[in-house]
């Protein structure tokens, strides 16, 4: 068996160890047991979203007059506002009717994006235009500039529109952003959410192992089951 002092040092790291990652340890039970007991889809907004139509367009620009004027690598048919356009190499926006470029869409037309994916029951009360976010920011990471749709709910439910190509970005809500922060302390990436390679989370991971580790010896070294073990 080891020495007195030996245990009593084991015993102290093991403790002051514990201590001080005791709160981490807390957070990634209870954002664990959060992502275990919520439905994603939910997370993601699906519930405040409606089902979507087919939509079909007719007489759009003939695709030989727009590349006579610009060399395409990527091009998407897109509906905004009820109107086609096409996406060309994920930077320039052209009404499919006119042939004419599109700088980006208005106000209007980024209502009407989202009230073609939000629920018919839920009230707009106001709408911004945001050209910058910061890390922690729920829009973070998406298309600049972009509308911000809010809606009359308890959630406080806001619709992201890109205003460069009219795409509907992103639903958030309360439940989310619970999500996000939790899903922040788990990560224990306090900028962007999704580094599983931070120095900080290598550092608690390994003093979690420690910790477990010492535990162990712990209770090695301090068994009466042992001791009468190692006697015989």
């Amino acid at each position: 068996m080891v020495k007195r002092k030996t245990a009593i040092w084991i015993r102290k790291a093991h403790r002051y160890l514990g201590l001080f990652l005791g709160i981490q340890f807390l957070m990634w039970t209870i954002s664990g047991l959060y992502f275990s007991w919520t439905d994603i889809d939910e997370i993601h907004g699906d519930h405040f979203k409606k089902e979507q139509e087919k939509i079909v367009h007719s007489n759009l620009k003939g695709l030989d007059i727009i590349t006579s004027r610009m060399e395409v690598s990527a091009l998407e048919l897109r509906t905004i506002a009820n109107k086609p356009y096409y996406w060309i190499n994920d930077s320039i926006l052209v009404d499919a009717s006119s042939g004419s470029i599109k700088p980006e869409i208005s106000e209007e037309e980024a209502l009407k994006v989202a009230e073609m994916q939000m629920r018919d029951d839920l009230q707009v009360i106001s709408v911004d235009y945001i050209t910058e976010v910061d890390k922690h920011h729920e829009y973070r990471g998406r298309s600049l500039p972009a509308y911000v749709i809010n809606y009359n709910h308890p959630e406080n439910v806001k619709a992201y529109v890109a205003a460069l190509d009219g795409s509907f970005q992103r639903v958030r809500h309360q439940s989310w952003r619970w999500f996000d922060f939790l899903w922040m302390t788990h990560t224990m990436d306090y900028e962007g959410r999704d580094d599983f390679n931070t120095s900080v989370l290598r550092i608690f991971s390994l003093l979690g192992l420690i910790t477990v580790i010492s535990g162990f010896v712990l209770w090695y070294v301090s068994s009466s089951t042992i001791r009468r073990m190692i006697k015989k």
